[in-house]
């Protein structure tokens, strides 16, 4: 095949996956899932990926792998669906990119390049997991994981450090780079609270030990700071905490920044257990205050979203995450998650629909008595 069709043949491969329906395959009365995931490595323009240029690429090799797209924030764009994916080279390097949808269930395209995010501090070795958050102070935030090396620790060639990198940007393209969260311990998975509380900026955080391991943290943490240009954590407590036999036993951590409600606000987490293949990551769902977001008042049992299928298999096993979703005006809500790592799903909902499955669904009993109780009460319910 010579070589302007080859590239034809590219091109029209990659517009055929591009333009794939999406359609509902799961319904469970909570929320819908769709068929195909609404962004793949494939989904990465030819232009990053291909030298298009006959002469110094006759065999239109490759030229940069992009191994996975994943992990994303979400926001309203005007009447787009957009996402800023966790975009991953073939040499494990992330990077952000945007995509954008006219429906936010398929037709998924990136903007033309990806994000060049500033700088700050030692340069990060990598940047990954952002999440969005549209402020009452009139910026758009992005915070997300910086890996650096841990330089105390030289022979480990593993051995990294995590911080919390803060940028906010008006355009989605300009980022101002902010200096990164100060801490007494290494974070991941921060998110910034929508609002102001007490004319201070809130933070959801994840104190831990290491760069892998929660240790002693506790769970998801709430911290307010005075001047996010300049954010210390100084004082942190637990308002979703990890526990013994549950699916956040191991760790777990705050997704996308909380829809207001009527009734509190809806929030979205991860939750990690161990199990004999590894670590497992699923979704759960909690509730806070209006009036005090810190303050837990409904945590359903169990866990939302759990990989399943194909999504089992990937980069990483048996992973569900989630950093992004999206509520319309009229309370549909679009929950976008990854699975192993690997490609960004969708799933849809509603806001009474999600309020309802967190203010009735009954919190995790702690032991099987319980759950056995709770089954056989829905029982004898539905037998009168």
């Amino acid at each position: 095949m010579n070589w302007k069709l080859k590239l034809n043949l590219l091109r029209k491969e990659h517009e055929e996956l591009l333009s794939k329906k999406n359609h509902t395959v799961y319904v469970n009365g909570v929320y819908e899932r769709y068929e195909n995931p609404v962004l793949t490595a494939a989904h990465a323009p030819l232009e990053w990926r291909y030298d298009l240029n006959p002469e110094t690429n006759p065999f239109l090799m490759e030229r940069i792998g992009i191994h996975a797209a994943f992990n994303s924030g979400a926001i309203k764009w005007g009447d787009k669906y957009v996402l800023v994916v966790r975009v991953e080279a073939d040499d494990r390097k992330s990077f952000f990119a945007v995509a954008e949808s006219p429906n936010g269930i398929d037709n998924f395209r990136f903007w033309p390049r990806p994000i060049t995010m500033p700088e700050y501090g030692e340069p990060a070795t990598n940047v990954y997991d952002m999440r969005l958050t549209r402020h009452e102070d009139g910026w758009i935030y992005g915070l997300f994981c910086v890996e650096r090396k841990d330089h105390d620790l030289e022979g480990d060639l593993s051995a990294a450090t995590a911080a919390c990198g803060i940028a906010r940007t008006h355009d989605l393209v300009n980022w101002e780079r902010l200096p990164d969260l100060k801490s007494r311990s290494q974070q991941r998975n921060v998110c910034l609270h929508p609002e102001f509380v007490d004319g201070k900026y809130a933070l959801y955080t994840r104190p831990q030990d290491g760069f892998i391991d929660a240790g002693s943290g506790g769970g998801i943490g709430w911290a307010l700071v005075d001047d996010i240009t300049n954010a210390e954590v100084r004082e942190e407590k637990i308002i979703s905490a990890r526990k013994y036999h549950t699916v956040y036993e191991v760790k777990n951590g705050e997704g996308p920044a909380p829809i207001k409600t009527a009734k509190g606000w809806l929030h979205l987490a991860h939750g990690v257990r161990g199990c004999a293949s590894g670590l497992r990551y699923v979704l759960y769902m909690y509730m806070t205050a209006l009036d005090d977001p810190s303050k837990l008042i409904a945590q359903p049992s169990g866990f939302f979203i759990a990989p399943e299928g194909d999504e089992l298999v990937g980069d990483v096993m048996n992973v569900a995450f989630s950093s992004g979703w999206i509520e319309d005006p009229d309370g549909k809500v679009f929950i976008y998650y990854a699975s192993s790592d690997t490609r960004m799903h969708v799933a849809t909902s509603t806001v009474d629909r999600l309020v309802d499955y967190c203010l009735h669904t009954e919190p995790d009993g702690g032991r099987t008595g319980l759950t056995v109780e709770r089954i056989n009460r829905l029982i004898d319910k539905n037998n009168k």
